[in-house]
């Protein structure tokens, strides 16, 4: 069975239940922490009653600097909504580490960002080296990959789309809410992912909801491709690509058709003006709310909830 970690300020914890035990460790890393299994199952069988879970106050349990890897339109779902059909060509792209923020963390909608998206994904942290050239075969996942985070690939669509530019539009601070808690898996645990199911809301409107069944290359593929070029190591994170339900949906064949034929300028004019009647990008004051666990709570990570603030109105 999995085992929930957390950390905090004062070190790391196991969650069990609503309580929580710290771990006897020395580690200062998601990496380090991985290497002492040891400790954490010492924590989780410990006799100490714990402090309560709502008492703490849950930092990122992935720590950075680390590799931020991200697939692109892996879902089902996501692919129709963005118009793509037939076979969907495997992707990927890096978010810049320093987007990484704690799972109750403001996110902070830049001052020139008029359009802020939303995508919850699950996270997977790796547990052991990925060289370039390595194949992972589903039997071997348990072999590569530690556990699991809720992560949202919060993205500045007015960025992405007129730049064609992932990295500046998915990387500014607090642009990857991760935790609350890291799911150690334990080997029998990954039969288990495609029972996964992410949601998320906003405002407490449903707007994500699908299992890993959606997922159109899943984990042990996934890897297998990204190391043809990029090798991780342990504590890094690949983000596994988010279901439809996103405030951002392709235009009708016509119109799009249409667009084709305009300038870029004029083409990104329009397609901004008719999105700004979309009520569903992200404003200040709003939550989003996200979750992924299998329907028996054998694998929880938690509930994320974050709010949102514009550039100035930041607390911090």
């Amino acid at each position: 069975m999995s085992t929930n970690v957390l950390r905090t300020a004062d070190g790391w914890w196991v969650a069990r239940g609503e309580r929580a035990v710290p771990v006897g460790t020395e580690a200062a890393t998601t990496a380090e922490l991985i290497a002492d299994r040891a400790a954490v199952r010492e924590a989780a069988l410990s006799a100490d009653p714990g402090t309560p879970v709502a008492a703490l106050t849950p930092l990122s349990p992935v720590t950075t600097p680390c590799r931020v890897v991200a697939q692109m339109v892996n879902y089902r779902s996501h692919a129709r909504d963005s118009g793509f059909t037939g076979d969907i060509p495997p992707a990927f792209f890096r978010k810049a580490s320093g987007s990484v923020s704690g799972p109750g963390d403001p996110v902070v909608r830049p001052s020139h960002v008029r359009f802020l998206d939303y995508e919850v994904e699950l996270g997977l942290v790796m547990g052991a080296s990925l060289p370039v050239g390595t194949v992972v075969e589903e039997r071997d996942l348990a072999s590569y990959v530690a556990g699991l985070v809720i992560t949202d690939d919060v993205s500045a669509r007015d960025v992405q789309l007129t730049k064609t530019q992932f990295y500046e539009s998915k990387s500014y601070p607090t642009f990857t809410p991760t935790g609350p808690y890291l799911a150690l898996l334990e080997p029998a645990d990954f039969d288990r992912l495609p029972d996964l199911r992410l949601k998320l809301s906003v405002n407490g409107e449903p707007r994500q909801d699908r299992t890993l069944a959606d997922m159109i290359v899943r984990p042990a593929q996934a890897l297998t491709l990204l190391a043809r070029f990029q090798a991780l190591d342990p504590g890094d994170l690949l983000l596994t690509g988010t279901p439809g339900g996103t405030a951002l949906k392709a235009p009708p064949k016509p119109v799009e058709k249409i667009g084709a034929l305009l300038p870029p300028t004029v083409k990104w004019k329009a397609f901004f003006k008719a999105q700004a009647k979309n009520p569903h990008y992200l404003h200040a004051g709003d939550v989003i709310t996200a979750t992924i666990a299998t329907p028996d709570g054998r694998i929880d990570l938690g509930e994320q909830r974050t709010p949102v603030t514009d550039a100035q109105q930041d607390p911090r």
